[in-house]
């Protein structure tokens, strides 16, 4: 499994890279996002286009990935400033329809690797016109902008729901690689991250964010070192994905019980919350 870093600073790309990390995620995404998520507790990114070279020419080992703006008037212009610049691999966030998904491929055109953040109720829908566009590298599902977009109150409902299980069912017949949602350090949120990594292995996910606990707000390498050793984190977590891959199949239905349980006490607690 690949594990994806988002950070613009350059010693904490290599910090991540050397502890593990197979890649480094530059986020410009920024148009709407504030409109989105304005009201939750989630990072929101002050990367720029400078940022690209100034983490690409420090790593020798992990892929430099960017998140693009959605399709807008300057589109073309900032995908080719972000590959000029040095991306290996762009990723289209808040697509709605089969169209973007073949404008941002075409203008990629192979001179990077593409990655379709699948987080809108449209594209979901919309899925499998989508999934028969010619060279379509990879799909991310992004749990955060997928739950606001159908109206949950909680992103897990995603999965304990089955509607990750829907998408990736569809993914996988055509062979594309896929990741989905974040997972936090192991031993924490509210669904246990080991939980989260058993359903990453139950459905045969490829790639993962390292969702913000792996950063907690930190503005400098040494305050994230204070706060923990992220090479022990990232063994600790592939250690427990070889445990879970030798685990039999009913084993890890069995966790994806727990999630399921878990989802629904917070959904209910919420709910009766004032």
């Amino acid at each position: 499994m690949e594990f994806i870093y988002i950070t613009n600073d350059p010693e904490i790309a290599v910090y991540a890279q050397d502890s593990g990390v197979d890649r480094i995620m530059i986020d410009l995404e920024y148009m709407g996002k504030g409109e989105r998520q304005g009201h939750l507790d989630t990072v929101k990114s002050n990367h720029s286009l400078q940022d690209i070279e100034k983490v690409k020419s420090n790593l020798h080992r992990s892929k430099l990935q960017v998140r693009v703006n959605p399709i807008h008037e300057g589109f073309e212009r900032e995908i080719n400033e972000v590959i000029q610049r040095g991306a290996d691999i762009v990723m289209l966030p808040m697509f709605k329809s089969k169209w973007e998904v073949e404008r941002f491929i075409s203008i990629v055109n192979g001179r990077a690797n593409n990655s379709l953040l699948l987080e809108t109720s449209q594209a979901l829908v919309r899925i499998d016109d989508i999934l028969e566009i010619d060279g379509i590298n990879e799909v991310y599902i992004g749990l955060n902008d997928l739950y606001l977009s159908m109206g949950l109150d909680f992103m897990f409902e995603l999965l304990s729901g089955g509607i990750v299980e829907y998408a990736v069912n569809k993914i996988k017949k055509k062979g594309i690689p896929f990741g989905f949602g974040g997972i936090a350090r192991l031993g924490t949120g509210i669904v246990d991250a080991s939980l989260i990594l058993s359903e990453h292995v139950r459905l045969g996910s490829q790639i993962v964010i390292l969702s913000r606990a792996f950063r907690e707000g930190v503005k400098s390498l040494n305050e994230l070192k204070a706060l923990f050793d992220l090479k022990n984190e990232i063994t600790e977590i592939r250690s427990h994905l070889s445990y879970l891959s030798k685990l039999p199949e009913k084993e890890l239905f069995n966790n994806r019980e727990k999630i399921s349980r878990i989802v629904s006490e917070y959904v209910e607690k919420k709910a009766a919350l004032p």
